[in-house]
């Protein structure tokens, strides 16, 4: 019989000790303001601290669409543990090639050459390098736009904060305003053939920034024009956030590369990919060694892949995220303007992607910890600081759907109170 061992207690104070020590001073900082709680376990749509307390996660900066430790996910990724976790990457191996076909099948008519990763940054360091070695040597990239950290990706990430320490960044980036298409066309006018093109469906970190209507078909349509190069972040808005596969799916867009991340691992595991046409993806074809990682397309990784494609597909969780989104944000709306109308800019969002913009960042921070101390965990916006951003999961019932409004409604009751306690000028 096996015996199964518990994981050790730990004390809250010495790892909050560990983090300063070894990890991060600022971050251990943060999570004193969240109470210095620590996760220790995660099911569904909830994760336990480990005094035992529960909190909805509406967070995850959007890896949980099909919550935590799917049982279709948590199979595939146990079966492939048992047999062969990790490959030499010489032979063939059927994990990774039965995960490309499967992440084929749900992608945009067109895309099917792909290029497995770990982090969302990787995916969009290989797009960029696609566009580069196909002779698109000049990047647009869109203001409030994140792509990530990576010096390629960096680049693209339109925030100063991020690039400052670490200029000089690679040369010949430009980045313009997000769902206007007039300084693209003369950027692309100015440049015939040599432009790449990067930005999300919806911009995510940027604070749910949604385009108008028709802009991405707008931005295909002139990147054809222009011979240049598209590239679909959707790292965060695709794999079912936005209640579609992918926002390429909700114009009809097809780029020469879609990136795609945090959800593919199935909330278990992180890969990300980038999927492309057969022109964008040549320079790879041409050379097996141009582009690589050891980690890439490691078979325990495409058993998530595979696992996690199989779930949302079984459990028809694209479906879902549409109808819980559909129901969420005229609540969330209504409650923001019903409690803090004076707090409040806007509530905005697609799916499960939900953004409510207050006045200041500040009372984003406080809005973040009071819903904490209701019970619910949802994120920041790196580039729109002043925005608390729900991505909550498909898998939640209808009684989790009403404990997140329940207690969002209590959590800008009580910011109401302690805005009103504030000193005049200060936060």
């Amino acid at each position: 019989m096996t015996v199964i061992q518990e994981a050790p207690v730990e004390s809250e104070a010495e790892i909050l000790g560990l983090y300063r020590a070894h990890l991060s001073k600022g971050r251990a900082t943060l999570a004193e303001l969240f109470g210095s709680h620590m996760e220790t376990a995660s099911e569904g749509a909830w994760l336990t601290t480990s005094d035992g307390e529960r909190f909805l996660n509406a967070g995850g900066y959007g890896v949980f669409i099909m919550g935590a430790r799917h049982p279709i996910v948590m199979e595939e990724v146990e079966r492939q543990l048992r047999t062969h976790p990790t490959a030499t990457r010489i032979l063939l191996e059927p994990t990774v090639a039965r995960a490309a076909e499967a992440l084929v099948s749900v992608m945009p008519e067109g895309l099917d050459r792909v290029h497995f990763a770990l982090s969302g940054a990787e995916a969009v360091e290989t797009g960029l390098k696609l566009a580069r070695a196909g002779g698109h040597k000049r990047t647009v990239s869109m203001r409030g736009g994140y792509h990530g950290k990576t010096l390629g990706a960096l680049s693209a990430t339109a925030k100063d904060v991020y690039q400052a320490p670490f200029r000089p960044l690679i040369p010949d980036f430009r980045h313009i305003p997000f769902g206007e298409t007039d300084a693209l066309e003369a950027e692309l006018a100015a440049h015939p053939g040599e432009v790449c093109v990067i930005l999300e469906p919806v911009q995510g970190e940027g604070g749910v920034i949604i385009p108008p209507t028709g802009y991405l078909k707008q931005v295909e349509e002139l990147v054809r024009a222009h011979d240049g190069f598209l590239i679909l972040d959707e790292v965060q808005s695709g794999f079912g956030r936005l209640g579609e596969w992918w926002g390429a799916d909700i114009e009809g867009v097809v780029p020469d590369v879609l990136l795609t991340g945090k959800a593919l691992g199935g909330g278990v595991l992180p890969v990300s990919a980038a999927v492309a046409t057969r022109k964008a993806f040549r320079p790879f074809d041409k050379d097996p060694y141009v582009h690589t990682a050891t980690f890439s397309g490691q078979p325990v990784l495409m058993a998530a892949v595979q696992g996690a494609i199989r779930a949302v597909k079984e459990e028809r969780l694209i479906t879902r995220a549409m109808d819980l989104g559909a129901q969420l944000l005229p609540r969330i709306s209504e409650i923001a303007y019903r409690n803090i109308p004076e707090l409040v800019v806007g509530v905005r969002g697609r799916g499960l992607l939900i953004g409510v913009e207050l006045v200041e960042a500040g009372l984003a921070g406080e809005l973040l910890i009071e819903l904490f101390n209701h019970g619910v965990v949802a994120n920041h916006s790196m580039n729109g600081s002043s925005v608390v951003r729900f991505t909550p999961p498909a898998v939640m019932s209808d009684t989790d759907v009403e404990f997140l409004l329940n207690s969002f409604d209590l959590a800008t009751r009580d910011l109401v109170r302690g805005a009103a306690k504030m000193p005049e000028g200060g936060n």
